[in-house]
């Protein structure tokens, strides 16, 4: 399909999309508002007024990171990666089959962020969007290079929107215009026309984008790794094979293979650690770096930080007993055993499977899972202070079983289990117990590019080419190469899960490369191939996750008595009822296996074109 990039969307004509669906039952949105001086006519008439709507962008992407219970670790527990650890209160995403509904509460720190993405990527989408419909509308450009800049980067803002929405909801509303005034005619559009639309936009942003700009803004690198991912869904592999060469081979990035920043003088540290400090991503010297987030201490704007310690890092400060019985760690902060300011304090809503705690390491030399940047529960030690004196393990790393052989941690889901202490540690200046603060975090960066493009290697049958690629990110980090004998997808979801934690949308990737398999009838390194006739009942994504972890539908249970459980259909997450509800004009499609599905019709399979 060729669709001009001056077509339009679809009507569906709504301020804000998500004003709709969140705002249902109240009404005082749709009374008109009297123009102002900061009313949009005044506002988008100069160049800036447009680069100031897509800081809205920037800032609505950097949330997916910060916060307590941040929506990225929804993306990590429905994948292969992690589970959630919460286990003292019901209602967080373990037992899939029961809890994850429609009309459940899908936005919440204590249940799931699927609510976030679908009415946030809707939210960036609308501030793309008025850049887009209002292009013309000033007229101060210094060039016609200016105009199209600021075009390429509103594409580049809707696109990545879109490309997360349709692989975690499927087949999802279009709109590419401005919306002015309420409508409630939203349909599905098919999620491949939409991602070939993107794909356009993007073909013809690629030129406009400078190579280098600040650190914050979307340079062309940025542009190009979304593109990459963008043609892999389509299927378009050859397509994303020359993006990826363009950005790899002819951009201003590379690896960072040597120390660098501010530990760079610390001969206990490595280029790993350097590349994860907080106070490196966003310096000129570190070449990996495409796109980033930008979150400071004391800047107006700021977050609450990154919180990624409170998330993804043990509850290691309770119920863990020494083998004499005793109460053994604590988290409270300037004891005489300081842990907490060392590693944070974690409750563990983000649990890493024991895939990837263990079973990805194939090379004891890999940095990424060496002492110092990887932490193991025995590397902690036994500091509470109300048993130093009279319990003999005070000071002792910390033990698993007691001499009878009996296991001494209460709750080994939430309190005992390894972390990458390199990526999670995030100094907090502004808590007594540092659960991580404010920093800039990767959105892109270069080691993913290398590992997309093996992908699109390997789907193009270049297994040599895919070693290659992989080994360039795997070498850097002192483990041994591959060779093409040893290529295949698990080896790429392999390597990204050692490189990517807490950075990929690993759900997102996940489905996507389920979806490549279901179109392509590629038979998997399982044996099976697979369709789209029947995606949702059959999919590589619940494959690799029944295949690797060690949780769902294997009577694995939590304290509080929830089971972990997962199904096929959850390749693709539910379209909040609410939408569907409040869409009273137009017609929302369910997806399969969930209540509603029935109700669905053919999703949109063109783009209108203005009158």
């Amino acid at each position: 399909m060729n669709i001009r990039s001056n077509t339009r969307a679809i009507k569906i004509l709504l301020t804000g999309f998500v004003l709709t669906f969140t705002s249902a039952c109240n009404e005082d949105w749709l009374e008109p508002q009297p123009l102002s001086f900061y009313s949009p006519e005044n506002t988008y008439n100069e160049a800036s007024g447009l680069w100031a709507a897509l800081v809205a962008c920037e800032r609505n992407m950097r949330h997916e990171y910060t916060g307590d219970g941040s929506p990225i670790l929804t993306e990590h527990i429905f994948s292969e990666v992690a589970v959630e650890g919460t286990t003292d209160k019901s209602g967080p995403a373990q037992d899939m089959n029961l809890l994850i509904t429609p009309d459940a509460n899908l936005n919440s720190t204590d249940t799931n962020r699927i609510g976030w993405y679908w009415y946030e990527g809707f939210k960036g989408i609308k501030y793309a969007n008025t850049v887009v419909s209002r292009i013309d509308q000033p007229q101060d450009y210094e060039s016609e290079a200016e105009r199209n800049h600021i075009l390429a980067t509103a594409y580049f803002h809707r696109s990545l929107r879109y490309y997360r929405l349709t692989q975690q909801f499927g087949d999802v509303p279009l709109i590419l215009e401005e919306i002015v005034t309420p409508r409630l005619d939203f349909f599905s559009t098919d999620k491949m026309v939409i991602l070939r639309k993107m794909k356009e936009d993007l073909d013809w942003g690629e030129e406009w984008m400078p190579e280098t700009i600040d650190r914050g803004r979307v340079p062309k690198g940025a542009l190009q790794h979304l593109l990459i991912k963008i043609n892999l869904a389509l299927g378009e592999f050859q397509d994303a094979l020359a993006v990826a060469n363009r950005l790899i081979d002819s951009g201003p990035y590379a690896l960072m293979q040597n120390r660098f920043g501010v530990d760079a003088g610390d001969p206990t540290k490595n280029v790993i650690w350097d590349l994860h400090r907080a106070e490196n991503k966003s310096i000129n010297t570190n070449t990996e770096a495409i796109l980033l987030v930008m979150d400071r201490v004391n800047v107006d704007g700021s977050s609450g930080g990154i919180i990624s310690m409170r998330n993804a890092v043990p509850f290691w400060g309770s119920n863990i007993n020494t083998p004499a019985g005793n109460k053994g760690t604590s988290d409270l902060a300037n004891l005489a055993i300081d842990q907490v300011g060392n590693f944070g304090r974690g409750i563990r809503r983000l649990r890493g499977t024991w895939y990837h705690q263990s079973m990805i390491w194939d090379d004891e030399n890999d940095l990424r899972h060496a002492p110092g940047n990887w932490m193991n529960m025995t590397d902690l030690v036994y500091n509470n202070p109300g048993i130093n004196g009279t319990d003999p393990y005070y000071g002792e790393n910390l033990e698993f079983r007691n001499a009878d052989g009996v296991v001494i941690v209460v709750d080994t889901i939430r309190s005992w289990f390894s972390w990458p202490h390199y990526k999670l540690y995030v100094p907090d200046p502004l808590r007594v117990q540092p659960q991580g603060g404010q920093t800039d975090w990767y959105i892109f960066r270069l080691a993913e590019s290398y590992l997309l493009r093996a992908e699109a290697k390997f789907w193009l049958d270049d297994l040599a080419g895919a070693a290659e690629d992989i080994n360039a990110v795997r070498t850097r980090a002192g483990a041994a190469p591959y060779t093409a004998s040893d290529i295949n997808i698990g080896t790429i979801l392999d390597e990204r899960a050692r490189e990517l934690y807490y950075e990929e949308p690993r759900k997102t990737e996940l489905t996507r490369i389920a979806r490549i398999f279901a179109m392509t009838g590629k038979t998997a390194y399982n044996g099976k191939s697979y369709s789209e006739s029947n995606f949702s009942q059959d999919n590589f994504y619940y494959d690799r996750i029944m295949e690797v972890t060690d949780y769902y539908n294997k009577g694995v249970f939590t304290r509080h008595g929830d089971t972990y459980t997962l199904s096929p259909y959850h390749v693709l997450w539910p379209i909040p009822q609410n939408a569907i509800n409040s869409n009273t004009k137009g017609h929302l499609n369910q997806n399969e296996g969930y209540y509603g599905f029935e109700n669905n019709i053919p999703p949109l399979t063109t783009i209108e074109t203005e009158e």
